[in-house]
């Protein structure tokens, strides 16, 4: 277990997600690690608590100093609940459930994240701005749509699979739809109001 790499590894996918997904300030980003692929074992045998505060000793600080939230979903045994700070469930009113994720009903990361948030709660369910799924945890059942997939030159951390995502609002209207604003200032330049909404820019 070479948790000088896992650190290493960490830190680039995590700074590279923030760079390409831009997320603003109070939106979320979720993230499921199993230890146990990161360690090259069968996702829930293996469990490590270590490996679990090496991951989230990289991702806290980063997502803090973007002030957005992190979520951190729990195994497949407590249905991917996630644990989240109680400012995050305010925020986005969401219902907190009961139940303290361990290592064996949760996942270590989701088990570590309890005792390092400030004040964490379990909730279902949420629609993530951003993501990190470490070890095919299936992160995406808590991604708003559209999800979009962040390409970067790390693939793994540890021995699992690392896949990455941001989010972008949906595109609607069909073949005459403009979608970016520098479009719609050359067909109609004196039609733009001065306050065009944030998705059009």
């Amino acid at each position: 277990m070479d948790l000088d790499s896992i650190r290493q590894e960490v830190r680039q996918a995590i700074n590279g997600l923030m760079e390409i997904a831009e997320p603003k300030p109070g939106q979320i980003v979720v993230l499921g690690c199993s230890t146990s692929e990161v360690l090259g074992k069968r996702i829930g045998s293996a469990g490590n608590v270590q490996v679990a505060e090496v991951i989230l000793d990289e991702i806290m600080p980063v997502v803090k100093s973007h002030a957005v939230f992190l979520a951190v979903q729990c195994c497949e045994h407590l249905n991917r609940a996630l644990v989240v700070e109680q400012e995050a469930a305010d925020k986005y009113d969401l219902e907190p459930v009961t139940v303290y994720p361990v290592p064996t009903a949760g996942g270590a990361t989701a088990g570590t994240a309890m005792n390092r948030f400030h004040r964490p709660v379990v909730v279902e369910a949420i629609r993530a701005h951003a993501g990190l799924d470490i070890g095919n945890t299936l992160i995406g059942m808590h991604i708003r749509p559209v999800a979009v997939p962040v390409r970067l030159p790390i693939k793994m951390i540890g021995q699992a699979n690392l896949v990455l995502c941001r989010t972008r609002a949906k595109l609607i209207g069909g073949r005459r739809a403009v979608y970016a604003l520098d479009k719609i200032e050359q067909k109609y330049p004196k039609s733009v109001d001065a306050q065009v909404p944030d998705c059009a820019k």
